[in-house]
């Protein structure tokens, strides 16, 4: 007889579902049919850029629990924290994704993303093939280090503010305010909008 067995029933190979499991499927249940809003930034300065955005939008795409809901526009930036002409530009795009995946797993996956594009972190504000950088997740505010909520530079980079405005013009950046609002005091100088690329929203 297993722990989970209780007397009188008429059918022994029927048993109850433990507490705990039960707990975990109706939580599972709840996160699946409540997906998260996320905003999320790319950007890549060295190799084929703009293969190498697709290819992160496309793979994103392809994860489990996410799915990208809107693309913004490319634009073409200078490197952020460097000196000019030290490194090529960028090019820079904003996705908004629905996600039950929550911040931690969803940073472990941009992460992986970045691998996969042979990222290498030799040093800070060094070019890379490819940066995910989570922007915000739904309306949630955290100082975490590992993953601090929303990006604690977001509301100073051009290349952050103006994608997502032109994807959502009403955005808000939590705890900070309106992304339009933002945009306007950072101003687009800093930013080349590049029509003549497009990134795929993936089918």
């Amino acid at each position: 007889m297993t722990a989970f067995s209780t007397e009188g029933q008429s059918d022994p190979t029927v048993q109850p579902v433990p507490t705990a499991v039960v707990k975990q499927v109706d939580a599972a249940d709840i996160t699946l049919s409540n997906p998260k809003m996320a905003v999320i930034s790319l950007g890549s300065n060295l190799g084929n850029r703009l293969e190498t955005l697709q290819g992160a939008v496309d793979a994103l795409e392809d994860t489990p629990g996410l799915r990208v809901k809107a693309v913004s526009p490319v634009y073409e930036t200078e490197p952020w924290g460097v000196e000019a002409d030290t490194q090529p530009s960028y090019f820079n795009a904003v996705i908004l994704v629905k996600t039950t995946l929550p911040p931690a797993s969803l940073l472990e996956r941009g992460q992986a993303v970045e691998e996969a594009f042979d990222r290498v972190r030799e040093e800070r504000w060094g070019p890379r093939t490819i940066d995910v950088d989570i922007v915000s997740y739904a309306d949630v505010l955290s100082d975490d280090p590992v993953l601090t909520l929303p990006h604690p530079r977001a509301h100073e980079r051009a290349f952050v503010l103006a994608p997502w405005h032109d994807v959502d013009p009403e955005a808000q950046l939590p705890g900070a305010g309106p992304v339009a609002q933002l945009l306007a005091q950072v101003g687009r100088d800093s930013v080349l909008p590049r029509a003549d690329l497009e990134l795929r929203l993936p089918e």
